[in-house]
């Protein structure tokens, strides 16, 4: 598809009610697909102010091509829907990209890449009214946790509410956890050995009032052979995370042989993965994501 910008800023500054239009006519469709099985193509990082892909540092700045991009990957067969914020998702709603989608809302985009707040993780995108009101399908948060930074327990809080807050009009919201920390420069790091890991499934499997609608977005961890014992930590059902990825394809490759693992598991249901789809190394989303779906 090819995304005509001026169109889509003369609908947005002529009929803005145009976005809650295009909502209401959207068709639905369960969670998950006849397999039982669950494929999201992640595009929620601009609003973090996290740009960079495929070995290029403002890559997801260009909206044209990434709305380009996304158009390409929801085309293709065995794509279940998309997770973003409410700028792109309003964009794929009035291209008519949604309809027979399922549709994640990005709850939590505070915590800015590089900012001394970053572990403040403040609730700034999606709010479950209007993830309800819009007829979106689920919900999406980050969790990350250092033990040496407060701002943690403020997301914590946050967090906890969020859930409750998703579960009181039955919609599933996927939690993203990790125990995080700071290198000597200030940069956040994700841990991602088995023990880390298996402390931040269990911490977030226990947040809120309920987890009858809470879903886990889990990273692969570094030795992809822990990752059995490390699902068995909750019987939450879950999905892999594709996290960054390099840019080289033997590197792609390597991250598709981690996700086809840990897709045997039994509590894992699917993939959330964003950037190494959408900015592959060889510059062929469609072959990406078909790869990607694939595993399923």
């Amino acid at each position: 598809m090819t995304v005509d910008i001026s169109e889509l800023v003369t609908l947005r500054s002529n009929r803005p009610e145009a976005i809650a239009e295009a909502a209401a006519r959207r068709t639905r469709r369960p969670l998950l697909n006849t397999s039982g099985r669950l494929m999201i193509v992640a595009a929620d990082h601009p609003a973090r102010g996290a740009l960079a892909a495929g070995g290029r540092s403002m890559a997801m700045a260009n909206r044209e091509d990434l709305l380009e991009r996304l158009c390409l990957a929801l085309s293709r067969p065995g794509v279940d829907g998309v997770l973003a914020t409410a700028d792109i998702l309003d964009d794929l709603l009035l291209l008519g990209a949604l309809d027979g989608k399922v549709v994640l809302g990005s709850m939590n985009r505070g915590g800015l890449q590089g900012a001394r707040f970053e572990l403040d993780d403040r609730f700034t995108g999606h709010r479950p009214e209007d993830i309800e009101s819009l007829g979106f399908d689920a919900g999406k948060l980050l969790l990350r946790i250092d033990y040496d930074d407060p701002g943690s327990l403020t997301t914590m809080e946050s967090t906890a509410r969020a859930i409750d807050a998703m579960a009181a009009r039955r919609l599933p919201v996927f939690v993203e956890p990790f125990l995080s920390h700071r290198t000597p420069e200030g940069k956040v790091v994700n841990d991602l050995s088995a023990e880390a890991v298996t402390k931040s499934i269990a911490i977030a499997s226990g947040l809120g009032g309920t987890s009858a609608y809470t879903w886990l977005k889990v990273p692969v961890t570094e030795n992809p052979d822990d990752m059995a014992e490390v699902m068995a930590t909750s019987t939450l059902p879950a999905v892999l995370l594709g996290g960054e990825v390099g840019g080289s394809a033997e590197e792609q490759a390597g991250a598709y042989e981690k996700w086809r693992g840990a897709l045997r598991l039994p509590t894992v249901r699917g993939l959330v993965v964003g950037r190494s789809l959408l900015y592959p190394a060889d510059g062929d989303v469609a072959a990406a994501v078909d790869t990607a779906v694939g595993l399923l």
